[in-house]
């Protein structure tokens, strides 16, 4: 089995002040992709270049204390790509590729955090530039390579997806256009489309226990008024060899829960 894991650490120094290494250690991914760093290079240096014995790939941005994904991986890859050719989004490192490939196939992991929108019209603007552009992206690279996207997209899919659909119909992360994007990339016959949503192909009915984030307000946590932001997408082959999911919760590293996917092939 290839165990693979997506978190949102909301910082890399916070998520391993709360525990987030013993339990990496004690669970035991091939891979845990992660999402918002807000570190630079010298932060990562001498102390976070492996985490539990895996060894860390990172995309930074150039804003100090800001976004940035990495890879930690116990398996060597053949190529490691950083950005996927924005001059605006690789700027604030957001996709980073891990390529596994051999003779028999060419496979990727990618750990990817799409912008919010929640603080305003602008970074909403932004955000819907940056699904504009990452959509051909990995279109592209799904015609090339199987490939499994785990990160935090910042958009519920469905009314299943959060806690309060009704009352967020006109919010960032759950907006008709951003919806729609969803809905595009996820459609079997869509020439555009054809990704896997793979935990909701394991837990196709799930509501309040898929939620992967949850507002630092009020008691959304203590309540369970959370939203599924955080994904696995995959090419349809690697997509059927899922296996089990799970979303652990016995812990709170950062304001999102990591997602872990069983996967029935080995690198």
């Amino acid at each position: 089995m290839f165990k693979l894991t997506s978190l949102n650490l909301n910082g890399i120094r916070s998520a391993t002040s709360k525990g987030v290494e013993p339990w990496i250690a004690s669970t035991g991914p091939d891979c845990i992709c992660v999402q918002e760093v807000k570190a630079q290079a010298a932060d990562i240096q001498g102390r976070f270049e492996q985490l539990a014995h895996l060894r860390g790939y990172f995309h930074f941005a150039q804003k100090k204390g800001y976004s940035g994904v990495g890879v930690y991986t116990r398996h060597e890859p053949s190529d490691v790509v950083a950005g996927f050719g924005s001059p605006e989004f690789d700027a604030e490192g957001r996709c980073l590729e891990l390529r596994f490939d051999t003779p028999q196939r060419k496979l990727s992991i990618i750990s990817a955090y799409f912008p919010s929108g929640s603080s305003g019209e602008e970074r909403q603007l932004a955000k819907y530039r940056f699904l504009e552009a990452f959509h051909p992206h990995l279109m592209r690279t799904k015609a090339q390579r199987e490939f499994i996207l785990c990160g935090d997209i910042n958009i519920a899919h469905q009314q299943i997806d959060l806690k309060n659909w009704r009352s967020n119909q006109k919010n960032s992360g759950f907006l008709p256009e951003e919806r729609a994007w969803m809905t595009k990339l996820l459609h079997t016959t869509d020439p555009d489309g054809g990704l896997v949503d793979v935990y909701r192909q394991l837990q196709p009915a799930a509501t309040d226990t898929a939620y992967t984030w949850w507002s630092n307000r009020g008691q959304a946590y203590a309540n369970n008024v959370g939203w599924r932001l955080d994904y696995h997408l995959a090419t349809p082959a690697l997509a059927a060899l899922a296996r089990a999911e799970h979303i652990y919760k016995g812990e709170k590293f950062s304001d999102h829960a990591p997602i872990t996917v069983d996967y029935a092939f080995s690198l």
